[in-house]
Parts: structure tokens; C-alpha cells; sequence
């Protein structure tokens, strides 16, 4: 299954093709005379009146061969609204027999700006489907041909094909099988993307061992695979102003070590590494639509899993940071892995802000289920700049609290602090509490748990099901809001 999307200024030779045209919430039909027949307008005009206008999209059968297809639009509508029509539109297309269709973008009276651009960007996400290991693929290709003026610039086009690049280069890495993309393999793709103009820097084992990176190696020992971290550099202004900084959890897989998950939905832990996805997403995405700004991304990326060598609980590990860890729990892994790539990107690249992104704990999800993210800072500032491009993108963030109070639940008796909360209670708080203790210099600094929106069984608004990609538009809008 796939989708393709082409510009033309006028109708094609075939005109035989299914025809999209926008209509107000009234479904108004007097400005559609001069794209459609007398005939199909004197039709369409009739079994409106027996149609149920309570759907945006309203098919009509002109022929066997034919359809025409109303889409309504209300006043006001926000960019996220369209790309949900455009996304609603994909799902009702994508399983009827006809394959061709013909936007005309002339027929949309909205003058809000680019919306024929978000409409076709909400059915390109949608159209997102993982069939890698399938014997058997869907081969149907849907064309969209959009005609008319109001077609996005080449700018915009370009923006709209970068994000989405990167959404779906973050959606096939988190739908990856943990023995396809374990950690060695991880490293090697991410080394590809040097073609797009992003500068790859990888610390294998032996020199985070060197740095002193013991948090983070302390969760992948037990592997046979490797552990790395990997930095992505996009330079996209000739000075050299400080970076935007984004950090992600790549536990490629994670049954808990020691600590041994149930094995109940365990499958599902090959997606725990969606915040490195996120980031890695990302910073393709800028690279691809030539943003102006600097940018890093950094990963870590291990494989926790139980072994003759793994990480045992009672263990005390000396991170990066000089600050020693007790390690009560090895399946509260995650946040050791970035409390050495936070210390390491703040003092390596002393950037504007930090954001980092982590399937970190099962309690944000009891919090704020798959609606939004948790977001925990240190900076009102970016929290909120945070929170506004959540609203705008649909990729919606909740603000949950910090405070000093929270640290005796962190603190050790044999160490400067322990990897979990052995009272209960305050599971993300405190989780996101101990990553906050890595940033050293004051840094501006967001933790995004991502837990209850990296992953649906069931499918969203502009996803099919499984990996949403969830972050990479999120993080875009930031930057093109606010920094570049």
C-alpha cells in the first residue's frame, strides 16, 4: 500500500478520475458549477437532500468508474483539524476499488493559509503501514493528483515531505524487531544518515568506558550485543551559536534484566527505544528540509537483558557525571542510560536547552494514559513553548511537577541516590527527579515520558496502528516556532 502525491495546474487528459472538491459546513454547492457537469451538479444537488451531512466526506457514485467526493470545512479550523480530515479521507479511500483521485484546491473557500497542504500531509501520515515481514504486501498504490492554485509552495512542500521522512523513519525503527535492530545494528543505520548532511559521531564500549559512562553501559553488560552512544550534529547556520539539544532512550530491547519483566506483553518492549526514534526522527527531518539551526541529537543505545554478566540489583555504579547510582531495580534502566547522555550532551555541547524523550515508566501511562505525554522541566519557558506546539500539532504534552520534596524518595544510604522509589507512589515524578540531577550547569531542561504515546494497538488520528512516530512533528513545530 502506498500513496503518491503530484501538482498540475489543470485537470489531466483522464478526467475519468475520482474528484475531490471542498464544500462549507453547509455543503453550499454554488461555487462547484464550473468544476463539475450540469448533470453531476444537478445530481449531486438531488440526493443531498436525503444525504447524511453530519460526515465530513460525503461519496457520490456518478458512474461506476466515478466518484465525487464533498469535503466539508468549518470556519476556524485549526492546521491539526485538516490534517485529521485529510487523514479521515486516507482511512475511508484506501480499501475501495478505485485508486485515482483528483483534488481540486481551487474549490476550497477556507483562506486559511497552506490548508490543502495539511490536508494532504494528514493523509500521508495515515497512509503509514509496517510490512517489512510480510509474504503477502497490500500492492495497491493510490495516486492524488491536486490541481488548481492553492497548492502548498515548493517550500512547503518540502517541510511537509521532511517531517514526514522523518515520522516515518521513527515509526520503522520502533516497528523493528529486537533481533533485527539490536544495538550494533542500531548504530550502523544511524551511521547512514551521514548522506542527509548530519555529522555521526559513535562512542562504542571502549571509550565510554574511558569517559566513565558506567550508568549507561551498567544496563547493556549483560548483552552480547554492544552499547553505544551516538551523536547526530546538524549545522544549519554558519555561526556558531549554541545548539538545540534532544536526547533519547534506546533500550532496543528491555526485559528487565535481573529484575525479569512478566512475561505478559514483554514483545512489546522492542518499542523501547521510541525516544531515541523520536530524536533520530527528528534530526533527519531538519536535515532534510535544510533548517536553519543548530541542532544535536544524542542516543544511547543498549540491550537490557539478563546474563552471566548482567547488572545485579544492589549494585553501585559511578556515572559520567562523577555521581554514584544504587541500583535497587535493573528494569528502572532508562533513566540510567540517560543520565550519562544528558551529563555528556550539557558539558560536550553547553547547548541552548535539553529536551530528552523516554518510554521511561508504566506510570505516566496510569497518569495520562495515550491523550499526553508527561512533561517535566526545570524551565517555565520551555515548558510552555512545549505545550503550545503540543496543541498545534496534536501532540499534546501535560505539564506534571518537580520538586526538591521528592528527593528523599530518590536518595541512597550507600550511594548519592537510588535508581527507583522503594516507598511507592510518584513513579514518573520521581524518575524524571533523578534525571534532573545530571543537568550540572542550570541548564533549561524538558523530559518528555512518552510512554503512553510512542505505541497503539488501536491506531489514531494520523496513524494505522503501532508505531506513532509521536515527538518528531512535536519537535519540528518547536523548532520552527520558536529557534529558527
Amino acid at each position: 500500500m502506498s500513496l503518491k502525491i503530484s501538482y498540475k495546474n489543470s485537470y489531466p487528459k483522464n478526467k475519468i478520475d475520482n474528484l475531490l472538491l471542498f464544500v462549507d459546513e453547509n455543503f453550499d454547492l454554488s461555487h462547484l458549477k464550473k468544476y463539475i457537469s450540469v448533470n453531476e451538479y444537478a445530481f449531486i444537488n438531488d440526493l443531498l437532500k436525503v444525504s447524511d451531512k453530519k460526515s465530513n466526506n460525503v461519496f457520490f457514485n456518478i458512474s461506476s468508474k466515478k466518484k465525487i467526493i464533498l469535503v466539508s470545512t468549518k470556519k476556524n479550523l485549526k492546521n491539526s483539524d485538516f490534517e485529521g480530515l485529510g487523514a479521515k479521507l486516507y482511512d475511508q479511500i484506501k480499501d475501495i476499488k478505485q485508486s485515482n483521485f483528483i483534488v481540486n484546491s481551487d474549490s476550497i473557500k477556507n483562506t486559511s493559509k497552506n490548508i490543502i497542504g495539511y490536508f494532504l500531509h494528514g493523509m500521508k501520515l495515515k497512509s503509514y503501514i509496517f510490512e517489512k515481514y510480510k509474504s503477502k504486501k497490500k500492492n495497491k498504490r493510490i495516486t492524488i493528483t491536486v490541481i488548481g492554485k492553492n497548492i502548498p509552495t515548493k517550500a512547503d512542500q518540502l517541510k511537509f515531505t521532511a517531517i514526514e521522512e522523518g515520522t516515518f523513519y521513527a515509526r520503522d525503527l520502533v516497528s523493528e524487531p529486537g533481533n533485527i535492530l539490536h544495538p550494533d545494528e542500531y548504530a550502523k543505520r544511524l551511521n547512514t544518515l551521514k548522506k542527509f548532511g548530519l555529522k555521526i559521531n559513535i562512542l562504542n564500549e571502549q571509550k565510554m568506558k574511558k569517559l566513565g559512562m558506567n550508568t549507561l553501559l551498567g544496563v547493556g553488560q549483560g548483552s552480547i550485543r554492544g552499547s553505544y552512544l551516538v551523536t547526530m550534529e546538524w549545522k544549519g547556520l554558519k555561526d556558531n551559536s549554541k545548539p538545540l539539544a534532544f536526547v533519547g532512550k534506546g533500550v532496543c530491547f528491555d526485559t528487565g534484566g535481573i529484575s525479569l519483566k512478566p512475561a505478559k506483553f514483554m514483545e512489546d518492549m522492542t518499542y523501547d527505544m521510541a525516544g531515541s526514534a523520536t530524536v533520530v526522527g527528528l534530526m533527519k527531518s531538519l536535515a532534510l528540509k535544510k533548517a536553519k539551526v543548530n541542532a544535536i541529537g544524542v542516543v544511547g543505545l543498549v540491550e537490557n537483558m539478563p546474563g552471566g554478566n548482567a547488572q545485579r540489583p544492589g549494585d553501585i555504579v559511578k556515572s559520567y557525571s562523577g555521581k554514584t547510582v544504587e541500583i535497587l531495580n535493573t528494569d528502572a534502566e532508562g533513566r540510567l542510560v540517560l543520565a550519562d547522555a544528558i551529563t555528556y550532551t550539557e558539558k560536550k555541547y553547553k547547548p541552548k536547552f535539553i529536551v530528552d524523550l523516554a518510554t521511561l515508566t508504566g506510570a505516566i501511562i496510569v497518569s495520562l494514559g495515550s491523550e499526553y505525554a508527561g512533561l517535566f522541566s526545570n524551565d517555565d519557558k520551555l515548558s510552555n513553548q512545549l505545550i503550545d506546539v503540543g496543541e498545534k500539532t496534536e501532540e499534546k504534552v501535560w505539564r506534571m511537577p518537580l520538586n526538591k520534596n521528592y528527593d528523599k524518595l530518590i536518595d541512597s544510604k550507600n550511594a548519592d541516590m537510588q535508581n527507583i522509589n522503594y516507598v511507592g507512589g510518584a513513579g514518573s515524578t520521581t524518575a524524571a527527579q533523578f534525571l534532573q540531577r545530571f543537568i550540572l550547569n542550570k541548564t533549561p531542561w524538558a523530559h518528555l515520558d512518552i510512554a503512553g504515546m510512542a505505541f497503539s494497538k488501536y491506531g489514531g488520528a494520523l496513524n494505522s496502528g503501532g508505531a506513532t512516530g509521536y515527538g518528531v512533528r512535536l519537535l519540528n513545530k518547536l523548532v520552527e516556532d520558536y529557534y529558527e
